[in-house]
């Protein structure tokens, strides 16, 4: 029997050996995926990178956000003249419970011990008006501590109060703000993200699924930028600062109490009522 030589070519000769490829060639396709891939998240990181910066700028108000409260026709007695009405713009005052006649406008800082000692001392007036159904209370986030001491504290913890808005969470959030502010105004611990995360979770009722990329995307920063913009500009000075009606009371920090200022928001709920309650004349119409 004859010995086999394998497949042969039409003509008969052996078929040629196939040349092996070199490992150059083996590795282009992988190498050409992993260009394409790097393009693509490259890409992605620079459209986030845009995306981000244009918030910062970018006026994103948090739900349920309102417009300054009116200055009234004649300033409550005792308080300062009425401070310079707002421009026209966005919605800057975060609302707690709002009833009629009063709006008590509070303008703090987050990163602020002042205003921390300030919720601390007036905390439980604050929420004695509010059962009286007669006042509600506005509260204007500003973040001149980072100008003053450096750092972002004050703006993250703003943003984060924000984020906590849209879920109707805001004071639950801020209570959990003034236990972990620093003692020291200097730290800048309030500028974390994942300690703004752990506040929101004991402050409870925030989902987290749409919390944390409000605070990773940095949804609220223009917003709460605005507030610090406009609040300069009033040039209305160091927080707390409080407001009847738009008007700023004198003496927050020297001589003003709780029990003062209760009596000068329920004295003015009894002036609002008494104007609400007098009939004015009808202008007749052009004929």
């Amino acid at each position: 029997m004859a010995e086999s030589k394998g497949p042969s070519t039409p003509g008969g000769s052996a078929a040629p050996k196939k040349k092996r490829k070199s490992l150059l060639d083996r590795m282009r396709p992988y190498a050409i995926g992993v260009v394409a891939m790097a393009v693509v998240f490259g890409g992605s990181a620079v459209i986030g990178a845009h995306v981000r910066s244009n918030k910062d700028t970018k006026v994103s108000e948090p739900s349920g956000a309102v417009a300054a409260a009116p200055v009234p026709t004649a300033p409550p007695a005792g308080t300062a003249s009425p401070s310079p009405t707002p421009p026209a713009g966005p919605k800057l005052a975060i609302p707690v419970r709002p009833t009629i006649p009063v709006t008590v406008t509070v303008y703090e800082d987050l990163r602020s011990p002042d205003s921390k000692a300030f919720q601390e001392e007036y905390g439980a007036v604050f929420q004695q008006l509010l059962t009286t159904g007669q006042v509600q209370f506005q509260y204007r986030l500003v973040t001149a501590t980072d100008k003053q001491y450096g750092g972002t504290g004050a703006l993250v913890a703003a943003n984060a109060a924000a984020c906590a808005q849209d879920q109707s969470r805001f004071a639950a959030f801020v209570a959990e703000v003034w236990k972990a502010q620093p003692a020291d105004p200097r730290s800048d611990a309030l500028a974390s993200e994942s300690l703004m995360k752990k506040l929101a979770r004991k402050a409870g009722k925030i989902k987290a699924s749409s919390f944390d990329p409000c605070i990773e995307q940095r949804d609220h920063e223009g917003w709460a930028d605005k507030s610090q913009q406009l609040f300069a500009a009033a040039d209305l000075g160091a927080v707390p600062v409080i407001q009847i009606n738009g008007v700023s009371v004198k003496g927050v920090s020297t001589t003003l109490t709780p029990a003062k200022l209760h009596d000068k928001i329920i004295k003015e709920a009894k002036r609002v009522v008494a104007l609400q309650a007098t009939p004015t004349e009808t202008p007749a119409l052009a004929g």
